[in-house]
């Protein structure tokens, strides 16, 4: 079977490159500081879960794969619930995120079905 290289657009790429920074700069060190350590025992695990797999769609849109799509808006509402169970609640946060959602279903289409 032949495979076809899919060629990323540059909004996309541009959006991804400024998604890992964002996630290295602002999200690992949220998941090291003492006041995410004061919420609990079980929520620097969980968001750090949440942290890993975000990082993980964020690398399965960068290959142009459907699966990093469908695993980004899984991460989305776990962290939508998140925020609004803890009323940690980023507005900032959640337009970024909802302009990633959008620009990647536009995407969507061309994206690679298999792993």
């Amino acid at each position: 079977m032949a495979y076809v290289t899919l060629k990323r657009p540059v909004l996309l790429t541009i959006l991804l490159v400024v998604s890992y920074i964002f996630i290295v700069l602002f999200s690992m060190g949220m998941l090291l500081s003492p006041e995410t350590k004061r919420m609990g025992d079980f929520f620097p695990a969980l968001f750090g879960l949440l942290v890993a797999a975000r990082f993980i769609a964020l690398t399965g849109v960068w290959y142009m794969k459907r699966w990093g799509v469908e695993l980004f808006l899984i991460t989305f509402g776990a962290t939508l619930a998140k925020a609004i169970l803890l009323d940690d609640f980023s507005m900032l946060s959640t337009a970024w995120h909802v302009i990633l959602i959008v620009v990647f279903m536009i995407y969507y289409r061309k994206m690679d079905r298999n792993l």
